[in-house]
């Protein structure tokens, strides 16, 4: 299995090395939990029991280091982070380092979308021919479409020729009208509105009529609309591969090999307006609720975006850019060296953030999957984070 050899090249199993970093795997807010009794009943919702539920999760899962913030009425606030930001040289992860946040750029993609709803600048029900030109079947596909992930349109990361040039050209400067003429190579999945299809081409298509409408970049516009305003200092939109510090390593096996390489310095342009954008773990915990409560946009709006449909998987559905998984509402995140989940659970108040530093999937789970799961079993018993849309 790849877990037992994937440090071997790049690190050389040192044994100091190891050592080393094996003593950065520790909370770097509090020390870790004593050993349970074998007989022992589970653990009541504390600290010590999420320290060690988490830190079990990501090495089980090979996660190399994990941010975590969880945040209720009545709890004491949790911010934790466990493992290593670089495994080359043991820095170990810290609860303020700027991530790369994948898919929960299309949260902002389609709020900037909305805002223009609700100054009247565009209509959900428009067709997406109306902005841009030469979308297949585009007379027929909605904006309300394209942030439900329901337009039919093929998603161009499935490509196999992308993922072949990602993969073998991970610096390359790709621009939005690139990646869409990728996607217009392949028909149509189906009638638009008929089913549900998880495709970074429908958020990159709005991405577009956002600038069209706003006569600015995309950047510009999250920076006016959006975080400027929600007081989102450490998060914007790169225009290439460009990385703020501090911030962690991030890990991939998305290679032509197959083997880990560190992707820190991947250029993420072909995300763009579906996933390129980089925040931190203090950001995300405010955007959470303001995405989930519709801060930003008129009551109507917010109620339009919360009308969600079946994704397909057990306890999910999907809105207009938004994701509500067994109660809690936000987004999920991955790209190359990176994931996040980033929701907020309003029956409860509770919000629940956790960024990563890999993307390799464990027993075909997403590691982000695999951790909100476990912190949610202990936080939200009756609301456990399960398997969401393929948000990637």
């Amino acid at each position: 299995m790849r877990l037992g050899i994937r440090h071997r090249n790049r690190l050389g199993i040192a044994a100091t090395i190891a050592a080393a970093c094996l003593a950065s795997v520790l909370p770097a807010a509090s020390a870790p939990a004593a050993p349970r009794p074998a007989t022992a009943r589970p653990l009541p919702d504390t600290a010590a029991h999420l320290d060690r539920v988490i830190q079990e999760t990501a090495a089980q899962a090979g996660v190399p280091g994990v941010i975590v913030g969880i945040w209720r009425p009545g709890h004491a606030r949790y911010v934790r982070a466990f493992g290593l930001a670089d495994k080359a040289d043991c820095t170990p992860m810290k609860p303020d380092l700027f991530m790369r946040i994948g898919s929960e750029t299309k949260t902002f993609t389609v709020t900037a979308l909305l805002q223009l709803v609700d100054q009247g600048v565009v209509g959900l029900d428009d067709p997406i021919a109306r902005y841009v030109a030469g979308v297949p079947n585009g007379r027929d596909i909605t904006l309300r479409e394209l942030a439900g992930m329901r337009s039919g349109l093929f998603a161009y990361s499935k490509d196999k020729g992308f993922q072949h040039l990602l993969q073998t050209q991970p610096h390359r400067q790709w621009t939005p009208r690139e990646l869409l003429a990728i996607a217009f190579r392949h028909k149509n999945q189906f009638t638009p509105g008929t089913r549900f299809d998880y495709s970074n081409t429908n958020t990159v298509l709005l991405g577009l009529v956002v600038e069209k409408m706003t006569h600015r970049t995309l950047r510009d516009d999250f920076r006016d609309m959006i975080t400027r305003p929600s007081g989102l200092d450490h998060t914007f939109l790169p225009v290439a591969a460009e990385f703020p510090r501090p911030h962690a390593h991030g890990y991939t096996d998305e290679t032509p090999t197959g083997a880990e390489a560190d992707a820190t310095d991947f250029n993420p342009s072909w995300g763009w307006a579906a996933g390129a954008m980089i925040s931190d773990l203090e950001d995300l915990r405010h955007w959470a609720v303001d995405v989930a409560t519709g801060r930003l946009l008129k009551p109507q709006t917010q109620a339009e975006r919360l009308n969600a449909l079946p994704t397909g998987a057990p306890g999910d559905a999907y809105g207009l850019g938004i994701d509500i998984n067994h109660g809690w509402v936000g987004h999920a995140g991955s790209l190359p060296g990176y994931q996040s989940l980033t929701v907020h659970l309003p029956a409860e108040q509770a919000t629940l953030v956790i960024l990563l530093n890999t993307d390799i999937p464990s027993n075909g789970e997403n590691p982000s999957t695999l951790l909100g799961r476990a912190i949610t079993q202990v936080i939200s018993p009756n609301n456990v984070y399960g398997d969401a849309s393929d948000q990637s």
